[in-house]
């Protein structure tokens, strides 16, 4: 997993504002959603057009997510990031620019390709939801219809784990603060190429659009929140 540290002064401003390390003293899993964000096999295989060599470090982490969600009465959506070149709003300036080095590998990841596939390595199960997107975001609107669906199961809280941390999981969760989600960004269940692209983001999100945790902190508090809702 990646190594990275938060920078103390950072951590204090934060604290100021917040009142503490974190946001969320408690969940309501009824109407939280475990966003997992492309961990497909054109991203995690060695090899693949757009490897992410750090995905493979954090299946089991992300997987225990899943399953502690599962267990107390949350949803699992699982993204594909879908290339599409005939779709009805074209972006085509990013793959002539920015995204012109991926382009081959953006073919790959077009529907029904292996490429674009989820790993197999990733646990979904019964009652998860798969949602293909188009762009980097699953909350553009028509371009992925996860905000419809979760809005439909009255959610409105997220965890984000997945890849590029500093791309298509960084551009979700953004969006979704924006749109009026509770976002819970993890610390250690997100894969980027670098340890200092995955600190960048996590910088934004901590100080602007997310509370940060890591797994043991999350588990920990959805156990306590299911334990409350057992005693109420």
């Amino acid at each position: 997993m990646h190594n990275v540290t938060i920078p103390a002064h950072i951590v204090d401003r934060v604290r100021k504002v917040r009142g503490g390390d974190h946001i969320y003293a408690g969940l309501d899993m009824r109407k939280v959603a475990h966003v997992v964000v492309d961990m497909q096999v054109g991203f995690v295989e060695v090899g693949a057009p757009i490897e992410v060599p750090m995905t493979r470090e954090i299946f089991g982490t992300i997987n225990t997510i899943s399953e502690a969600v599962r267990q107390a009465g949350g949803v699992n959506v699982f993204t594909r990031y879908t290339y599409d070149p005939a779709e009805k709003h074209s972006w085509e300036y990013w793959f002539e620019t920015l995204g012109a080095a991926q382009r081959d590998g953006q073919a790959k990841m077009a529907a029904g390709k292996p490429d674009w596939e989820i790993d197999p390595r990733m646990e979904v199960k019964a009652g998860d939801i798969i949602v293909d997107k188009t762009r980097f975001s699953a909350l553009i609107p028509e371009t992925c219809d996860m905000d419809a669906q979760l809005k439909a199961k009255g959610i409105d809280t997220l965890i984000i784990t997945g890849t590029l941390t500093n791309c298509c999981c960084e551009s979700t969760a953004r969006d979704a603060l924006q749109m009026g989600y509770k976002v819970i960004f993890m610390s250690d269940a997100n894969a980027t190429l670098s340890d200092e692209e995955h600190l960048g983001t996590l910088l934004s999100m901590y100080t602007i659009f997310a509370d940060v945790m890591d797994t043991p902190y999350l588990l920990d508090l959805i156990d306590k929140s299911s334990a409350v809702k057992a005693a109420a």
